[in-house]
């Protein structure tokens, strides 16, 4: 059995890069190479770029016309007309050609009166270089084009070709050696075993690598074996600027990385107070920067962010400078620990004049967090975290523009918002839709507290079996509302394929185990007047506080074998392949206040709806009736 790898101690995320910064400083060599000019795009000057020639390169006519010399126009005017004869008093000229002594002006084509063909009369005298761009106007020789460490854009291409610059000395992009390790880990193209992990970590970071100017190097997987990664880990070293070792940097028996680097070189840090993201390695090996990253997806690409990221811009001369940082109001409360600096992904959208940021799933290895989010709310190590209400800073990368074109939706989950997120971008208006499943009830409270434009809810009023509007009443009573119809959906038991326990009720839900939704969710009230009805306690039910927060996680789960059987809707059956056993037909619709029915992107987002591209989507999708959709009742 192989030793634990116990953390030393975890360090400030600041400190750890300005230690490793440091180190890194008296031994990183920037390297330069030449390249063609007309190819630099993106790439940073070494050094400054200077002139070889002007522009122009000749005093230059700047219209079409007649170059003339200005003195001999004078006392020309609408009573006076002056008579030029061509060859002797002027020249024809088109704009860029040379315009030589004597000639010093240029009288535009459209202010002259043609008498003949050699003959020109002119109604008003000119000064001296009108309309005549002189020798040097743009660019001088010899005068500094560029500076150094300057990123270089279209506009500047064209200016060094301009001054003569064929070529350029450029900084080299750092070739990134990515080494993924893990016995488990398996290449995407192999047929996943029960165990296997598809190795995608060392894609997503060749990607940031180019993202960031780099030149990615991806190795395949090794197993956990020390000789094997060290071998690794030399090839890599022999072949790239800076190595990333991918898992193994955690305190398993056999998280081997730090190990081997201590042997091969320098360990500057091991263990960052970031969350997630903690078990980070910064070494140094044969003068190259070498730093271990753990395994789960979303600890990662912080990291990376935050110790890879860096260490380029160094070698390159490149910033990147973080992303735009706003604030919003959080809609949920935040708990943290005093001793990590955490990293929450968040949706933001515009509602009203605030920013709302909505938390999403907090899981190191909740990779599709990353998909969904449009920043980061990080809150500061020493912290115990944030109320719902507060307001907090965010870290964008979506722009604030998309954001501010966002219908903002927080409430019941159905796979319909997919389908409409997927269309708005591409309609008329290009606006997007951000959905944030939290469940109908905690939809409509944050609909009452103003962050969201629309709560997606499905909640039964047992009373009277009618849908959403008597909770709209009751939350919201003296207020303007609307119910923004759906779809009608079936609801019902997901099992597995063939049935094999047999289940054709919710009787039989006491037999088996279970997957439910969160509280507040709109078929959890349903559940549990179902429950209540056949005189069923949820306690009965093997697996009622086993939660899930949508109905395709539900489906997963069962798939999966992790439950029986749970309550949702039949699409989400269908997409998984699962049997289904309905229990009745719901409305699923759109809370929203009636003021906000006037916004451009709601309008937007009833255009969508009202589609016969969505219609197809959720038609194919199967179990809804789309009869009312987009229909509105006001309350």
């Amino acid at each position: 059995m192989g030793k634990r790898n116990l953390y030393l101690k975890t360090i400030p995320v600041k400190e750890a890069q300005e230690q490793y910064m440091q180190a890194l400083l008296d031994i990183v060599v920037s390297k330069t190479e030449v390249i063609p000019a007309e190819d630099s795009l993106g790439r940073m000057t070494a050094k400054a770029v200077y002139a070889r020639c002007c522009s122009p390169l000749f005093n230059a006519a700047a219209m079409d016309g007649i170059a003339v010399t200005a003195k001999q126009t004078q006392g020309a005017s609408q009573e006076n007309p002056l008579t030029l004869t061509k060859g002797v008093d002027f020249q024809i000229v088109d704009t860029g050609d040379p315009v030589r002594p004597p000639y010093d002006a240029v009288i535009m084509a459209e202010d002259l009166l043609e008498t003949d063909e050699e003959h020109v009369q002119i109604l008003e005298a000119v000064s001296g270089w009108q309309h005549v761009r002189p020798i040097g106007e743009d660019i001088v020789a010899g005068e500094m084009l560029i500076p150094g460490g300057h990123k270089i854009r279209p506009i500047d291409i064209g200016v060094l070709i301009s001054g003569g610059i064929l070529k350029v000395e450029v900084a080299k992009k750092p070739k990134i050696g990515l080494i993924p390790t893990g016995t488990e880990i398996i290449e995407p193209d192999k047929e996943p075993k029960e165990g296997d992990i598809i190795e995608s970590n060392s894609r997503m970071f060749a990607a940031m690598t180019v993202n960031y100017g780099g030149i990615p190097r991806r190795y395949s997987p090794v197993v956990d074996d020390y000789e094997k990664i060290k071998a690794a880990i030399k090839r890599a070293l022999d072949e790239n600027d800076i190595v990333v070792v991918n898992a193994g940097s955690s305190a398993g028996t056999e998280d081997y990385t730090v190990h081997i680097l201590r042997e091969m070189g320098e360990v500057l840090v091991h263990g960052v107070a970031i969350k997630p993201g903690k078990p980070v390695i910064l070494s140094i090996v044969e003068g190259k920067p070498v730093i271990g990253l753990p395994g789960y997806p979303v600890s990662a690409y912080i990291d990376f962010e935050n110790f890879v990221r860096p260490v380029m811009d160094l070698m390159s001369g490149e910033r990147h400078l973080s992303g735009h940082t706003v604030k919003a109001v959080l809609s949920k409360r935040l708990v943290s620990s005093l001793k990590h600096q955490e990293y929450v992904r968040v949706k933001v959208g515009k509602v009203g004049d605030k920013l709302i940021a909505s938390p999403l799933a907090r899981g190191a290895g909740a990779a599709m967090s990353l998909v969904r989010a449009d920043g980061f709310c990080i809150i500061g190590q020493n912290c115990e975290g944030v109320e719902a209400g507060e307001t907090v800073e965010v870290e964008l990368y979506r722009s604030l523009d998309e954001i501010e074109h966002t219908v903002v939706s927080i409430g019941s989950h159905d796979l319909i918002l997919d389908f409409l997120a997927d269309l708005m971008p591409l309609s008329y208006t290009g606006s997007f839709l951000s959905s944030t499943h939290v469940g109908s009830m905690a939809g409509l409270m944050a609909l009452k507290r103003g962050e969201t434009h629309i709560a997606p809810t499905h909640l039964l009023d047992e009373e009277t079996g009618i849908y959403n509007i008597s909770y709209l009443k009751r939350l919201f009573p003296e207020q303007e509302m609307a119910l923004i119809k759906g779809v009608k959906r079936i609801q019902g038991i997901i099992v597995q394929k063939g049935n094999p326990k047999g289940i054709q009720g919710i009787e039989d839900l006491r037999r088996v185990t279970y997957v439910n939704r969160q509280r507040g969710a709109g078929t959890r009230v349903l559940l549990d007047y179902l429950l209540k009805t056949a005189g069923i306690c949820p306690e009965e039910i093997d697996g009622y506080e086993k939660e899930a927060a949508t109905h395709m996680a539900v489906a997963a789960m069962v798939k999966s074998g992790g439950a029986d059987a749970g309550m949702g809707v039949y699409s989400a059956a269908h997409a998984m392949d699962l049997d289904f056993i309905p229990v009745g037909e719901e409305e699923y619709d759109f809370a929203i206040r009636k003021e906000t029915l006037k916004l451009e992107e709601i309008r937007q987002f009833l255009h969508v709806l009202k589609s016969d591209e969505f219609r197809k989507k959720a038609e194919a999708a199967g179990g809804y009736d789309l009869a009312h959709t987009g229909e509105i009742v006001e309350l």
